[in-house]
């Protein structure tokens, strides 16, 4: 039963990891949007103990589908707030920190599960131990139950891509909130191209990215 476990987390988790980019190397792909933010404004810092990415990634067998979700802690981060809106931030998740949450009751398979995720086999950690979502603009929504719409750049093993989320954004009393809609992303536009066996199913190209931030006003 372990067996099978394992070898159902593995390509879903595999799915799921696909922000990483590298503090060593400069993105390769000239396909990310321009910068048209600025740090004009008040300064906040990323709360790292309470923001995160949390992922869900899915494979499907011949008769049936399944998934698995988890957590990415943020390294590091910084917002800058101007006339009370949200102007700019940029947001570096540790890759380190990836972890599964479906199998947190499972420490011998979820220590396997991470250490070969790490490994050279697929994300390569240790050369790329970051992930990073850079805002480049920020537009006000008028329709749906977000209340802006966040255009950025989302780097992964050193290729940037321009993505676009819906998320909610609050700023009040010292403190900038940040929530995205969960968003589906192509891991193989990243470099994550991966497969297990057929006979142990297909694993997905999309992977669910919904970030979630707090930063306070720097004093």
């Amino acid at each position: 039963m372990k067996k099978k476990l394992f070898s159902l987390a593995i390509p879903a988790l595999l799915v799921t990891a696909v922000m990483v980019s590298c503090k060593k190397d400069k993105p390769v792909t000239s396909e990310s949007n321009e910068v048209t933010t600025t740090k004009d404004g008040n300064q906040f810092t990323v709360d790292t103990l309470n923001s995160r990415v949390e992922w869900k990634g899915y494979k499907i067998f011949k008769s049936e589908s399944t998934s698995h979700f988890g957590t990415i802690k943020f390294e590091s981060g910084d917002v800058t707030v101007k006339e009370g809106k949200l102007e700019s931030g940029k947001f570096v998740a540790d890759m380190n920190s990836l972890t599964s949450v479906d199998l947190k009751d499972d420490a011998d398979q979820l220590a396997k599960l991470n250490g070969h995720l790490k490994s050279g086999d697929f994300f390569e950690v240790e050369k790329f131990p970051t992930a990073s979502f850079e805002i480049t603009k920020v537009t006000p929504a008028t329709e749906g139950d977000y209340n802006t719409l966040l255009d950025g750049n989302l780097t992964i093993k050193g290729i940037s891509k321009p993505v676009q989320f819906k998320a909610n954004v609050s700023v009040k009393d010292g403190e900038v909130s940040v929530a995205t809609e969960p968003k589906d992303i192509k891991r193989e536009e990243f470099g994550v191209k991966f497969q297990a066996p057929a006979e142990n199913g297909v694993i997905k190209d999309e992977v669910t990215l919904q970030i979630n931030v707090k930063a306070l006003e720097k004093k």
